[in-house]
């Protein structure tokens, strides 16, 4: 077999392990967990194959460079979404492409995006990942679409893109059954105040995981405040000062529920002994600190980013007559984006509700 037929999947399949082993192996990947005996195998397999890619060789043929760029709307400085980059860092690397990364301020205006797209475009790059710090419509640069392009933890009213986001429903309903489980009746939910998908859906998950259950979820108590410590501490006062408290908290991320851990305890309230409470986020400097640790919904950041460039690499390998594994082309339309799963992370703020008097 020659050399220019050989890919990293071959060498993956002989050896006996993922493409992703040997990427970290062939690249030697400082923070590869690989043993001595699985590397000297890898290396071997690929000698005896003749695989050897030769990066300039293989851009000349195809016209195609082998690097992938990023356009990062704050992900990069926000440290659990950096995982993100994590994500579709080692699914390109697994496959033979290099990311390029350039952090944007979600903040900047429409033009900046598109210079920030045309500087990547401007360096050739095969396609582009559009990751947004949290999950939200996108009004995509125009320039967007020169090149085969995916949005990742974002959308675009027209669905032009394909597009990876958390399933912020199912993560709700996830929360909400933790609690039911325990055996909780008496249910409410602190909610962001921000007009972004994860709002709605939440709230939507919360209240029909309820109604599912034979409760009145359109009457549950919901508390909308702003998505910080301050905003839950707050909403929980409100919430767990009224004359029929719940006994069961859900709250939009794991910030509001650190707010509502400080109302319980100047309430008098232990958790999880008079109040279970569920966050969201899985931000583990808070949801791990916390005492107890907070049982929370994980946001899917590593795989929406390892899932965004497998299919970007599909497109741009379609676009060049190679065989995609997928097909379609990234830059037609879609049916909406894809909807990855928030696992529950259980910890120890749920329990059985107090005994009523």
């Amino acid at each position: 077999m020659g050399s220019r037929n050989v890919g990293i999947r071959d060498v993956a399949r002989a050896a006996g392990v993922s493409a992703t082993t040997v990427s970290h192996v062939l690249n030697d990947a400082p923070y590869a967990r690989v043993s001595p005996e699985t590397r000297e195998k890898v290396k071997s397999t690929a000698a005896r194959l003749g695989y050897g890619p030769n990066r300039l060789a293989r851009a000349l043929r195809s016209r195609k460079s082998g690097v992938l760029g990023l356009v990062s709307e704050d992900v990069a400085t926000t440290p659990h979404a950096g995982r993100i980059i994590l994500g579709a860092d080692e699914a390109a690397r697994a496959r033979g492409y290099t990311l390029m990364i350039i952090n944007t301020a979600g903040s900047a205006d429409h033009g900046s995006r598109e210079t920030d797209v045309e500087s990547l475009l401007e360096r050739q790059v095969d396609g582009i990942l559009y990751a947004t710090m949290y999950h939200r419509y996108l009004q995509a640069p125009a320039n967007l679409g020169k090149v085969p392009s995916v949005l990742v933890d974002a959308v675009t009213a027209d669905d032009s893109f394909p597009a990876v986001v958390p399933d912020e429903y199912g993560g709700a309903a996830a929360a909400v059954e933790a609690l039911l489980a325990a055996g909780h009746t008496r249910i409410g939910f602190i909610n962001n105040t921000e007009d972004v998908p994860s709002t709605v859906r939440r709230l939507q998950g919360f209240r029909d995981t309820l109604t599912r259950a034979g409760l009145d979820g359109s009457s549950a108590p919901v508390e909308p405040a702003s998505s910080d410590a301050a905003g839950g501490y707050a909403a929980a006062r409100r919430m767990l000062g009224s004359g029929h408290p719940p006994s069961g908290l859900f709250c939009y991320n794991d910030r509001m529920a650190m707010g509502a851990y400080r109302a319980a305890a100047e309430l008098g309230l232990s958790i999880p002994g008079d109040l279970s409470v569920v966050g969201f986020d899985d931000q583990e400097l808070i949801a791990a600190s916390l005492h107890p640790g907070l049982s929370t919904v994980a946001l899917p950041h590593y795989e929406m980013g390892a899932w965004a460039a497998d299919r970007l690499i599909d497109a741009i390998e379609a676009e060049s007559g190679e065989a995609p594994r997928t097909g379609a082309d990234a830059r037609g339309g879609t049916s909406g984006p894809v909807l990855l799963g928030c696992p529950l992370v259980t910890r120890g703020s749920v329990a059985a509700p107090p005994e009523q008097p």
